[in-house]
């Protein structure tokens, strides 16, 4: 018999699977975005109901990096031209969710996965940008 937090776990390596596949087969940003929503969102369930410190990692990543994002993408249908979101953004994010589903199943750290998750949020905001373009943050 499994279980709860075997359950959890499992629900939460799924659901990251599904929100990676639909970003990939999604053309349009603001749908990408949404799809995010419920990688944070499966995080903050599956820390309420199987609490550990990795799965509040997570959640608090993946939420600010969907904060990150939509605050860009405002901007950015405000007028404001200075970061694009490019394709590369996403790319990063998805491979991370990937990355994330993949450690939470095996057991690995899920430090590297994150890690390229907010940095590929964080290469869309100003500071971000400038080091990306100067070399020093690269996707």
């Amino acid at each position: 018999m499994m279980s709860r937090d075997d359950f959890f776990r499992k629900e939460l390596v799924a659901e990251l699977r599904r929100v990676e596949l639909s970003m990939r087969r999604e053309e349009k940003v603001e749908k990408k975005i949404y799809y995010l929503s419920a990688a944070y969102g499966i995080t903050s369930r599956t820390l309420r109901y199987a609490f550990t410190e990795d799965y509040l990692l997570a959640d608090f990543v993946l939420n600010t990096s969907y904060n990150g994002l939509m605050e860009r993408y405002k901007r950015i249908r405000s007028g404001d031209a200075t970061v694009e979101l490019q394709p590369i953004h996403f790319e990063r994010i998805q491979d991370g969710l990937k990355m994330l589903a993949d450690a939470f199943e095996s057991g690995d750290s899920i430090l590297l996965s994150l890690e390229q998750i907010l940095a590929a949020m964080y290469a869309t905001t100003g500071p971000g940008n400038y080091l990306r373009e100067k070399g020093l943050l690269k996707l």
